[in-house]
């Protein structure tokens, strides 16, 4: 079933996925209208996690019946810890909402809604005892208008001038659903986006869309389009006033009329502007779009942020931005955060966009679904070009009931995300090519409903591209196709990677590389992977057969049997960024993934449930390889020695050792221990570390690096201490736990894996089990290498942070076929 975009925006995005009790309350898409009409409903909020008996058990109080609620504050995930529980699978089940709320609408008749940015996956909102609405999707936003339920609601004494509202949410299992539950990623719970508690008058504006046509030493024509909201169907004259502000703040254009209320969208101005400032990853120019609408009911003004930019995906060649090549340098992102699932409040969404600005990404890919409005506003502010895909991807293609969700999930996607600038590409699906949720798997089916959308998508938003990727039967259909290449993690050796992807480009019109990378567990390093043996530190050039060892340490994928270093992982960014500045026909590509994240499908990874092809773990601190992607993107001068999670490097005592330094200055000089290894100059094809590497003899003990480099006349300096072991272990015969560090009440503790002689074995990768008992609890459950309770060693240790209560607890850690050892704390 197709619609146009004329049916689809005079019928309401929203309106049509959503099934509504009683026929008079309206759900619907609408744009923000402002601090004084929307208040974010962060408090006074309580959950219960399982399903009520009926709607009254969130407000009975009988004696003895009493429902056991939680105080919680938005966003709340339900699935915040349980995602990356080592020993029980996370929730999937209804989880339950109330408040109570204070209604007072300042306008003559106005409206009074819920503004949900996001509920997952299945969503029921209840006003005391009755249901006023639902919504089927964890990722679009969506509006309840709740005006007639209140007033029925606080006509009754007992509510003493408060509105009780519930809000039931399931993430329960459902075929017939996206996304699907093969996903390499959670299908979180709960309402872990914010909701606003917005007034708006009678008649009011739903949604402002901005159109412009940019062309290269012409004006920019830009055409805003409007539609209302007016569930009352009021027939007003309103008057429209509309202000464009351009980057600095000064008005360049004002349009004002009165005209009698509307249905569907209808074009409110169309204007040039002379000489546009043009949006682009290095000034990201925004101008601002102003809509008063003003009638007897009262007064409401939208602001709508939009950049004026165009762009041009080559055949079989560049991706153009302004006229003037640009490489797409991306990584890519989940909704996710330790601690905290999907419920990531606006604070930690920033610090993460900042850190892939700051690294020197110009591309990002929202990783599997729309994400938050927060997410969109910074990417336009910070100039970060956005692929943003629906959250079809896995096990294959249902009926009309799924179809329709999928085709209401790209309607909302597009229509609330249309004026960002950052937003060139539209994904249409992620790995269809994988069967699983029903008996059959009809190919033609899936490509017939591809094309679908991508008509659909064009039709609704004919200035920007559509993607799928990795559906090789479908690769045609859209604009844009990426193919799914692992070159020296699932497939092949790095190596292969320039020659795989100029095979894959030539089989397609537009090609851009998402998902590449490698998993890497923190803190786990590799002599042997930087031993000169397997490098050819004089060849730049660095021959095939001299990777074989450093490319996954045996004949099989480095995923199964290579050693999920930081070392390997490096090697093999470092390898794919040097060959991506060589290949002029290339897009560009985007990494996965920025951040390590929940998933269900890897139970056996070095720290359960997690994806940890992060460039951060899962609480935003940095991995190795954010340095290595940041010696390559960032303009601002950085120096960074490999190894700062390397406390002990180990070989024999006249045994030259490789020091990599990774950096975007034109020279580095190095001094080990004080002493000057000499200066190198920085050249990008010499692998690896871009020729920025020595060969040095360590002292037995403590060793001093440090590393001096120049650019553009100014000075960056890093520094790293470590231990240098000599010693030989055997095998691994005993655990040993030790303090690691304090601070107040909490405590860290370091388990290691020792031999028969309480030598550090440096190369055991042993699973080790923490548990307490006593007075203290175990940080755990985040997902990281230090809040995990059972995970891997790296290089023969393994923290965990505790938390002593004031008072004593024993700390055990036990692994397979080793003693348990035990150690106390208070």
């Amino acid at each position: 079933m197709r619609i146009t975009r004329r049916e689809f925006l005079k019928s309401s995005a929203l309106t049509a996925a959503a099934t509504l009790a009683p026929p008079s309350a309206t759900k619907a898409a609408f744009a923000n209208g402002g601090e004084a009409q929307s208040h974010r409903l962060l408090d006074g909020w309580e959950y219960y996690r399982g399903a009520l008996g009926g709607i009254w058990d969130a407000w009975r109080s009988d004696s003895g019946n009493e429902i056991s609620w939680h105080r919680v504050q938005l966003p709340h995930c339900f699935n915040s810890r349980d995602a990356v529980d080592p020993d029980e699978p996370y929730y999937e089940g209804p989880g339950w909402y109330r408040n109570k709320l204070k209604i007072a609408n300042p306008f003559l008749d106005g409206r009074t809604l819920l503004h949900f940015e996001g509920a997952g996956q299945k969503s029921e909102i209840f006003v005391y005892l009755e249901r006023i609405g639902q919504h089927v999707g964890g990722y679009d936003e969506f509006v309840v208008d709740i005006t007639e339920a209140a007033a029925r609601v606080l006509k009754n004494a007992s509510t003493t001038g408060e509105l009780p509202v519930a809000v039931m949410c399931d993430n329960s299992r459902d075929l017939e659903m996206i996304p699907s539950s093969l996903n390499d990623f959670d299908r979180f719970g709960g309402l872990y986006r914010y909701v606003n508690l917005v007034y708006l008058p009678a008649i009011s504006l739903e949604r402002v869309h901005i159109d412009a046509v940019v062309q290269p030493s012409q004006p920019a024509k830009v055409s805003l389009k409007a539609r209302l909201y007016n569930p009352g169907l009021v027939n007003d004259e309103v008057a429209i006033l509309v202000r464009i502000f351009d980057p600095k703040g000064s008005i360049i254009h004002t349009v004002s009329q009165r005209i009698g209320a509307w249905e569907g969208e209808r074009e409110l101005s169309t204007f040039l502007v002379e000489a546009p400032n043009l949006w682009s990853p290095s000034r990201p120019a925004l101008y601002r779009c102003e809509v008063t609408l003003t009638s007897r009911r009262g007064a409401i003004t939208t602001t709508e942020p939009f950049g004026l930019r165009y762009f041009e995906f080559m055949t079989h060649g560049p991706f153009k931005l302004n006229g003037e090549r640009l490489l797409l340098r991306g990584t890519q992102r989940e909704e996710d955060h330790a601690g905290f699932g999907a419920a990531m409040p606006e604070e930690l969404v920033t610090a993460e966009l900042m850190l892939i600005k700051e690294m020197g990404a110009n591309f990002i890919g929202l990783g599997h679904h729309q994400q938050s409005r927060a997410v969109l506003r910074l990417c336009d502010e910070l100039g970060l070009i956005v692929m943003e895909e629906i959250p079809w991807s896995r096990g294959g293609l249902g009926e009309e009931h799924y179809r329709q969700q999928v085709r209401q999930t790209l309607r909302a996607q597009i229509d609330q995300h249309y004026n960002h600038p950052s937003i060139i590409i539209w994904g249409l699906g992620n790995e269809n090519d994988w069967p699983g949720d029903f008996p059959e798997f009809r190919k033609t089916e899936i490509r017939d409903f591809v094309k679908e959308l991508n008509e659909e998508a064009h039709t609704l938003d004919p200035s920007r591209k559509t993607l799928i990727r990795r559906c090789d039967f479908a690769k045609d259909v859209v604009d844009v196709y990426s193919p799914s290449l692992w070159a020296g993690w699932y497939h092949g050796r790095y190596t292969d990677y320039r020659a795989r992807s100029e095979e894959e480009m030539n089989k397609v019109d537009h090609f851009l590389h998402l998902e590449w990378g490698a998993d890497s567990h923190v803190g786990r390093h590799s002599e042997a992977i930087g031993h000169p043996s397997s490098v050819n530190l004089g060849d730049p050039r660095l021959g095939q057969d001299r990777l074989e060892s450093v490319s996954a340490g045996s004949l099989g994928p480095a995923f199964r049997d290579g050693d999920w270093s930081e070392t390997y992982a490096c090697n093999l960014f470092d390898w794919h960024l040097k060959e991506q500045e060589e290949m002029p026909w290339l897009t560009g590509t985007a990494q996965w993934i920025f951040k390590d994240f929940s998933t269900p499908l890897r139970p056996d990874n070095p720290i359960p449930f997690v994806n940890q092809k992060g460039l951060a773990e899962r609480d935003l601190t940095l991995k190795e390889g954010y340095y290595v992607f940041q010696s390559y993107w960032a303009s601002e001068p950085m120096v960074h020695i490999y190894g700062h999670s390397w406390p002990v490097r180990w070989g024999s005592l006249d045994e030259e050792k490789l020091v990599k330094v990774y950096s975007n200055c034109e020279t580095v000089e190095l001094f080990v221990n004080g002493s000057s290894c000499g200066t190198k100059r920085r050249y990008s094809q010499d692998f690896p570390a871009a020729g920025l590497r020595w060969l040095v003899k360590f002292r037995a003990g403590e060793n001093r690096l440090r590393a001096v480099g120049k650019k553009n006349g100014t000075q960056q300096i890093d520094q790293r201490d470590f231990e240098y072991r000599t010693e030989i272990w055997k095998d691994p015969a005993r655990l040993e736990i030790r303090e690691a560090s304090r601070h107040a009440n909490e405590v860290t503790v370091e388990v290691l894996v020792l031999d028969v002689n309480r030598v550090l074995c440096l190369d055991a990768r042993n699973r080790v089990r923490f548990g307490i008992t006593g007075d203290g609890v175990l940080v755990d459950n985040l997902g990281t290498s230090r809040g995990s309770r059972f995970l891997e060693v790296s290089n023969g240790r393994a923290q965990i942070t505790l938390l002593t209560n004031g008072g004593k607890s024993m700390v055990s850690a036990r692994s397979k076929t080793l003693p348990t050892a035990f150690f106390g704390v208070e």
